[in-house]
């Protein structure tokens, strides 16, 4: 059970014999509620995610559907780990996560504009490298260009922004432009952004934050 998008990413020989049943966009509790009314009946239910099913995914909401329905200690449950979004686009871009960052998602979907602002002058007063989620959408264009104005008040102008649309899929593409420069221009949905933090640097075509092993005056 799944967004098809999403379900479209699995190989076919794993769901040869299994029952399909594919939900839009947006319609995520109706995906939960069906899910856990075919466990009451007795099914094995897989719901898929992309990325990894508890860092922006369905594991939260599917917990919280059975705990709403009192099932979290009828229903056998588990969370099956997989790879995060952040940690494929910071595998291309090269190291920018070796240090402490923050994870903020940019959809105002389910979190006001306003929390998503605070939280980002946050993460720009902490020195955090900042990853963004959900950075543009076709209804959504404008939180992104804040986001990097704010972050760019509090990092110097040439700190490396690294985008990653489609990480590890098809039609993967990888860029990274100085903070002072960078634009919204091909970013959408399936586009991670990651702001570096006021240490992190260019080194050839990747992006490195350091974690403190050498002295500043050693690059």
């Amino acid at each position: 059970m799944g967004y098809g998008t999403y379900l479209a990413l699995i190989p076919p020989e794993l769901l040869a014999g299994k029952q399909l049943v594919e939900t839009p966009m947006r319609h995520e509790r109706q995906r939960a509620e069906a899910a856990v009314n075919l466990a009451v009946q007795g099914q094995a239910v897989a719901v898929v995610s992309s990325g990894d099913a508890g860092i922006y995914g369905m594991a939260g909401l599917l917990l919280e559907t059975l705990e709403r329905r009192g099932l979290t200690e009828t229903i056998p449950w588990e969370v099956i780990p997989g790879i995060p979004a952040l940690a494929a686009a910071a595998a291309r871009l090269g190291a920018p996560l070796t240090h402490d960052f923050a994870v903020i998602s940019l959809s105002d979907l389910l979190t006001p504009a306003d929390t998503i602002r605070r939280r980002l002058q946050a993460a720009a007063e902490g020195d955090f490298v900042t990853v963004l989620y959900n950075p543009c959408s076709t209804r959504r264009t404008t939180l992104l260009p804040e986001a990097l104005a704010l972050l760019a008040a509090h990092r110097p102008s040439d700190t490396p922004v690294g985008f990653v649309r489609n990480a590890f899929r098809d039609q993967e593409t990888i860029w990274i432009q100085p903070l002072a420069q960078a634009t919204t221009e091909g970013v959408d949905m399936r586009t991670i952004v990651i702001v570096g933090s006021s240490t992190t640097r260019r080194i050839g075509r990747a992006m490195f934050t350091p974690r403190g092993y050498y002295p500043p005056d050693n690059v």
